[in-house]
């Protein structure tokens, strides 16, 4: 079993910017995927950023060229800076992880934009 640990979530104006960091518990296993999703209220949860184990990136149209995730493999460990925020960034932030079929979760951190 793989716990995630998110943070670094919390509210900021708009135009600021915010850096959200997920830790996996294991740092001994080699995570295929690591990423970010996001959902609103009311909205379904959708795909924001993800990073494979060979260092190729996705992002959803909507936050290119304004958010960058990046990793740290030998510690498990995913970022996500988010510059240039707009309130319809606004939602709940989840961390998952593949290992091979199987998916990890978090918890979930809340960002808030204000205008």
């Amino acid at each position: 079993q793989v716990q995630l640990v998110e943070s670094g979530g919390g509210l900021v104006q708009a135009g600021g910017s915010l850096r959200l960091s997920c830790a996996a518990s294991e740092t001994r296993i080699s995570i295929n995927a690591m990423g970010w999703y996001r959902q609103a209220p009311g909205k379904q949860r959708e795909l924001v950023a993800a990073s494979t184990s060979g260092d190729s990136t996705t992002y959803a149209n909507s936050v290119k060229g304004r958010f960058t995730i990046s990793r740290d493999n030998s510690k498990n460990t995913v970022y996500l800076q988010m510059n240039s925020l707009k309130p319809e960034d606004t939602a709940v932030y989840y961390c998952y992880a593949r290992l091979g079929t199987i998916v990890y979760w978090g918890q979930g951190t809340q960002v808030t934009v204000s205008s």
